[in-house]
């Protein structure tokens, strides 16, 4: 997941199809095995409510612009087991994209948190 998060990430430009970021990071999905299971878009757009449009997902043709502002959180959802999502902020820049959140994102950062 943090493989197809993070080549999504580094895809979001200037010039280029929403949903081409969105193929970038099903690609991975689907190379990994887990494509029949990637049923959610990639991201969407955060403003004025915490999910709307644009939606980064296969069937949009939208070509980003600079300062638009996207969650980045492709996901897979197994049935009878679960899903996982890891969302990041970022902000399109002149050329490439600006990183908003910071919050770990490894597997072990996330689910054993350090003690004290």
């Amino acid at each position: 997941m943090l493989e197809a998060q993070l080549a999504a990430i580094d895809a979001l430009k200037p010039g280029v199809r929403a949903g081409d970021v969105d193929d970038v990071a099903r690609t991975i999905l689907k190379r990994e095995g887990y494509g029949e299971y990637a049923v959610h878009r990639t991201g969407h757009g955060i403003g004025l409510s915490p999910h709307e449009e644009p939606y980064v997902r296969f069937d949009n043709d939208l070509i980003l612009e600079k300062g638009m502002v996207f969650t980045i959180e492709p996901g897979i959802y197994i049935p009878n087991v679960g899903g996982f999502r890891h969302s990041d902020t970022v902000a399109i820049t002149d050329d490439g994209c600006e990183w908003l959140t910071d919050y770990p994102n490894t597997l072990e950062a996330l689910c054993f948190p350090a003690t004290k």
